[in-house]
């Protein structure tokens, strides 16, 4: 009898902690994909937080505010208003002689204003340059991330408005969310560009997710799982199935990969395998002493010396 009521009351015990794994997991899946249009003060960085803040953060997860823009191109542009499956704006830099266009997408929390130095480099190569903002980020419609899962539908969006003009030398550059948007986006929609440039796109969306509790220090198990079932359910997808690694598979255009060594938000694992199943003519950079971090901070030079050389070998 003793042992039926303990058994009652263990079961009791796990479904509370059931209850509340999941009411935080939710929580933490809707701030990590909406952002908040109200002004507020975004989460530090893991490593910035105080212990209290750390606890804070996993309890009620992290603080995004909608990223704006923040700057402008110094060149003339032309300010564009697509409509995919939101309404997001991109600006377009003509370049006189033009050798082609390059379509540039940003990482999670950014924005394209972020994307202008590196619209410099391919601007000076010769190409125009598209800068586009996901739905959810700078001047683009709604506040919903779905970390490259349905921005796969803007990147073709930008593709063919582009094609409709006339262009046919494309190029699709992206970053980490970015990156990830593009690949999805080839393997979804079969677009052909004249060839991608993606820096450090994630393996999986599992093991984004895992990245981001062990920065943290916090077990990933059975957290992560959780809070993905639930981000995938709110945002009308199968989380577990959002893997680059497999898109990888259907992407037969040139392609050149960057990988920062030190990059805490996605392993050379992931990076790996991705490069291991890309189908057509492929190049991998790796820079030493560099994180999940805008490469041009550190590596500029090389940088602008592998792009040039990549663009080059594409006839």
């Amino acid at each position: 009898m003793k042992l039926h009521k303990y058994g009652i009351k263990i079961l009791k015990i796990l479904f509370v902690i059931f209850i509340i794994m999941n009411s935080i997991a939710f929580f933490h899946a809707y701030k990590f994909t909406h952002f908040p249009e109200s002004i507020s003060e975004k989460t530090k960085s893991p490593e910035k937080l105080t212990s209290f803040e750390k606890v804070k953060t996993l309890l009620f997860g992290v603080t995004n505010p909608k990223p704006k823009n923040i700057k402008f191109p110094s060149q003339k542009y032309q300010t564009l208003k697509l409509q995919s499956n939101k309404e997001i704006e991109s600006w377009l830099i003509k370049t006189e002689n033009s050798k082609g266009t390059v379509i540039l997408f940003h990482g999670y929390g950014a924005e394209k204003s972020l994307m202008i130095e590196k619209s410099n480099e391919f601007i000076k190569l010769g190409f125009s340059t598209m800068l586009v903002d996901f739905m959810g980020s700078g001047n683009s419609e709604g506040n919903q991330t779905t970390i490259g899962y349905m921005e796969a539908e803007e990147v073709k969006t930008s593709f063919d408005y582009l094609k409709q003009t006339g262009e046919k030398n494309i190029y699709l550059f992206g970053t980490s969310m970015g990156a990830v948007a593009i690949m999805k986006c080839i393997k979804d929609y079969k677009i052909k560009p004249k060839g991608i440039i993606i820096e450090c796109p994630f393996g999986s969306m599992y093991e984004t997710v895992c990245a981001r509790f062990k920065k943290m220090n916090a077990p990933t198990f059975p957290m992560a799982g959780i809070l993905l079932f639930w981000g995938g359910i709110q945002n009308g997808f199968w989380g577990f199935s959002h893997n680059p690694k497999e898109y990888a598979k259907t992407i037969s255009c040139p392609t050149l990969l960057f990988y920062g060594e030190k990059d805490k938000s996605v392993s050379r694992k992931e990076i790996d395998e991705i490069y291991t199943n890309l189908r057509g003519p492929k190049t991998l950079n790796i820079y030493k002493n560099t994180g999940h971090e805008n490469y041009l901070i550190k590596n500029k030079i090389e940088w602008n010396k592998n792009i040039s050389e990549f663009i080059s070998n594409q006839k």
